[in-house]
């Protein structure tokens, strides 16, 4: 049964929900799993995230379009909503924040549809991950908004495990620096299966599935 404990709150008044145990995700192996659900789905929470990551932002950059991963499209939204109230410089003709998700084709590729691609293309476009461990989500997520004509305004996310990914910083309401002893591994150097230790849950940006 997996145990989730509160981190002391050193900003904003929403929680970080931790577990600690042998963790299977996609592309790794770690030793933390980080629940971030109430801020992708309780209004109060995901308003008081957007404060926090909005403050991190230097208004310097447009931000035309935020591309919601890992269902934080709530999230996404409060973000508009803050980088509206904060005076941040749009580009498009409608003078408003765009909030999209993307899709996936049969090769777990992200594509955009016709009626999608004018609020990618020559748009400045937020990248919002719930979490940044690996990178390599959100270095598709850039390949993409690349491909289909749009600009990287930045990578945002509740948590990060790296400070950059493809040259573009990670901004975050928390880091790793709030877990000094995460640890993310390999699956062929995991340390945990080597010394016989058993999964403790299958985890994804959804949430975790106990073994």
């Amino acid at each position: 049964m997996i145990q989730l404990v509160k981190l002391p709150v050193k900003r904003g008044n929403a929680p970080l929900r931790i577990a600690k145990g042998h963790f299977v995700t996609n592309h790794s192996h770690i030793n933390y799993y980080v629940d971030i659900t109430f801020q992708k789905t309780r209004l109060s929470e995901a308003r008081d995230s957007a404060y926090q990551l909005v403050s991190n932002f230097v208004n310097d950059t447009p931000v035309d379009t935020v591309l919601c991963l890992d269902g934080t499209a709530v999230l996404g939204t409060c973000i508009a909503e803050e980088l509206t109230k904060s005076g941040f410089r749009t580009i498009n003709a409608h003078e408003t924040v765009y909030v999209v998700e993307p899709e996936y084709n049969a090769n777990s590729q992200i594509i955009f549809r016709e009626n999608i691609q004018p609020m990618i293309r020559g748009k400045h476009v937020l990248v919002l991950m719930a979490s940044v461990t690996t990178g390599f989500t959100a270095k598709r997520s850039i390949e993409a908004i690349q491909y289909y004509g749009g600009k990287v305004a930045g990578v945002a996310a509740i948590y990060r495990a790296v400070d950059e990914v493809a040259g573009f910083p990670v901004r975050s309401v928390y880091s790793i620096a709030d877990l000094p002893d995460y640890e993310s591994y390999d699956y062929h150097e995991c340390p945990y299966c080597k010394a016989g230790k058993k999964v403790d849950a299958l985890v994804n940006s959804f949430g975790y599935s106990s073994l």
